[in-house]
């Protein structure tokens, strides 16, 4: 604040304000209260939008994650049986199979897209958000662990993942029988638990609390002053 009590920017730094993630419009910094809602005055983005306890639940929905996640890795996957001749396998099992033929690059790049990533950024997420959430500074690494964690987001694809074994599940169907286990239906409430995790995640709540507990964010508080020349 400056001395008349308004909101203070540095256009050099970026301190004090923030761009739209959509169009780049800069917009003056404002502290929100739970419940209100900040939008790009250009495109109409949602910039901020912090919630009550956003902290505790988005803290759950990873816990969730990564329990899902043992069960969709180590549960039946499916089940085909064709003439009283039947056989259940897991992502694991899958695994195990190709782990001697050429197709072993390519299943070990599945599983950290469907498996991997997901789990990491639960772990990444939690790294961040379990200090602030008990009213404790942030770790020492927070802003990189959540940044990264953001970083990773498009490339978690479980829901790729479940929408292309539900179009090849189609055409086996023709040709065997074909029950789906416990995996299969964690991997479908996975997609659930990341739908209500990208509702109750306000990115700009988060940063700031990373800021508030003097965590440096992004180096920008590192920028110094031209020194004045003095040579003649």
């Amino acid at each position: 604040m400056d001395t008349n009590g308004q909101r203070s920017y540095n256009l050099e730094t970026g301190e004090g304000l923030m761009a739209c993630p959509r169009c780049d419009a800069l917009h003056i910094e404002e502290e929100l209260t739970a419940g209100e809602t900040a939008r790009c005055i250009r495109c109409g983005t949602v910039l901020a939008n912090p919630r009550g306890g956003a902290f505790l639940q988005l803290i759950a929905l990873a816990f969730t994650t990564m329990v899902l996640m043992v069960g969709a890795v180590f549960f039946p996957f499916l089940e085909i049986s064709r003439m009283g001749f039947g056989n259940a396998t897991s992502l694991f099992g899958v695994a195990l199979s190709f782990a001697d033929g050429v197709l072993l690059p390519l299943v070990l790049a599945v599983l950290l897209m469907i498996v991997g990533l997901p789990v990491l950024r639960s772990f990444l997420l939690l790294y961040t958000l379990v200090p602030l959430a008990q009213g404790r500074p942030a770790r020492r690494h927070a802003a990189t662990a959540f940044r990264l964690s953001e970083h990773l987001r498009p490339w978690s694809m479980a829901e790729i993942f479940v929408i292309g074994t539900s179009v090849a599940l189609v055409k086996v169907a023709g040709l065997a029988s074909v029950h789906l286990g416990p995996a299969f239906w964690a991997f479908c409430a996975l997609i659930f638990v990341n739908i209500a995790s990208r509702g109750f995640m306000c990115q700009t709540t988060i940063w700031d609390a990373i800021e508030d507990s003097g965590v440096r964010t992004d180096g920008r508080e590192m920028v110094e002053t031209p020194k004045p020349d003095i040579s003649t």
